[in-house]
């Protein structure tokens, strides 16, 4: 089993080079799985692997490295069986390497679907999704943009009824990401409860003060760093309809945790959520042919540490689990300063 301890480590990579935003969590409680623990014993899988496979016939094929690039390898003319953990660990590196497939080359969404693939027809029946998936993911590696997680742009992509439909939604969402291109993406994170509530936070980051000197006489290289931080927040009804799928019924969309002063009071207060399903009760009253979407979620693959998905144009999201918790991310703490107060922080601790 996949263990999000494995899944963290790698991630890490593309958090060099990545803001992220509020990542605190309860540890998990969860056992560690059987994955191997170190890269040590990774690579000693692999040489008796290798060894095994040289003890076979064997073709010259091809491969694709996890740059994309075409690779001849070598590979053993027996069936030999599906490795769960070798194909996790090739889909998180990956995952990590790509910021979450965000900067991934096509042959790379390939491969990872195919690794996917495999894994899914290796996979053990799922008893029940629902009562598997309680407690708090966070998005791992999408072959699509992260925010199509959200049960919101699920619903939207489920009032497409035809196939030129569901193509004017994805231009839509490529446009919709092109747009907010100066903005970095934090944690993707669902939570699951028991109840079936699924709450889906999206946190975003963006400058503040990106290009000052283009309207003061200032001369300075690049931006300051001041930061408009937030996460979008939506939730949804989560009822299954069968051992594998869900179908979501959205309910609320609102921003929590903006550190814009003024604005934040305004949020906090409740009266700016959107409340998808009096807006749906609406339009279902007055408009003969609306139908209230209702996405269906396909989980495809779960263990103690890892959750694959997919919808209804078979994108896939993987996440892992961060911990067994069921309740949201308390956001309370998070001051609505612009950044400053821990800016002024960093500054003090750096020269003192």
């Amino acid at each position: 089993m996949a263990s999000f301890k494995v899944a963290a480590s790698l991630l890490a990579i593309s958090a060099l080079s990545t803001t992220h935003g509020f990542t605190s969590q309860a540890p998990s409680t969860r056992p560690v799985s059987r994955l191997h623990a170190t890269d040590e014993a990774f690579q000693r899988s692999l040489l008796e692997a290798q060894f095994a496979n040289d003890a076979a016939p064997t073709t010259t094929t091809t491969a694709t490295a996890v740059n994309g690039d075409k690779e001849p390898h070598v590979a053993s003319a027996a069936s030999a069986p599906i490795d769960n953990t070798s194909i996790l660990n090739s889909i998180l590196r990956i995952a990590a390497s790509t910021n979450r497939g965000q900067h991934a080359k096509p042959s790379q969404k390939d491969q990872v679907s195919q690794l996917i693939t495999d894994l899914e027809s290796n996979a053990p029946k799922i008893e029940s999704a629902l009562e598997s998936s309680t407690g708090t993911w966070e998005l791992l590696f999408s072959n699509t943009q992260l925010f199509r997680s959200s049960p919101f742009f699920l619903a939207g992509r489920s009032t497409c009824k035809t196939p030129e439909q569901a193509q004017q939604y994805n231009w839509f969402c490529e446009m919709h990401r092109g747009a907010l291109a100066i903005s970095t993406i934090g944690v993707v994170r669902q939570i699951i409860t028991n109840e079936g509530q699924l709450v889906n936070e999206f946190e975003v980051k963006v400058g503040a003060v990106p290009f000052l000197s283009d309207f003061l006489p200032l001369k300075y290289s690049g931006g300051l760093p001041f930061t408009i931080d937030g996460s979008i927040v939506s939730t949804a009804d989560a009822t299954p309809i069968s051992s594998n799928e869900w179908e979501l019924f959205m309910d609320t969309v609102e921003i929590k945790g903006s550190n814009i002063p003024f604005l934040r009071s305004v949020l906090d207060s409740g009266n700016v959520q959107l409340k998808s399903r009096g807006l749906s009760q609406v339009l279902e009253e007055n408009v003969d042919s609306y139908e209230v979407p209702k996405p269906v979620l396909r989980t495809t693959f779960i263990d103690e540490g890892m959750r694959i998905v997919r919808d209804e144009d078979d994108n896939i999201f993987v996440y892992g689990r961060v911990s067994d918790s069921e309740e949201p991310t308390d956001y309370s703490g998070v001051m609505a300063d612009f950044g400053v107060a821990s800016l002024l922080e960093g500054f003090n601790d750096a020269i003192t």
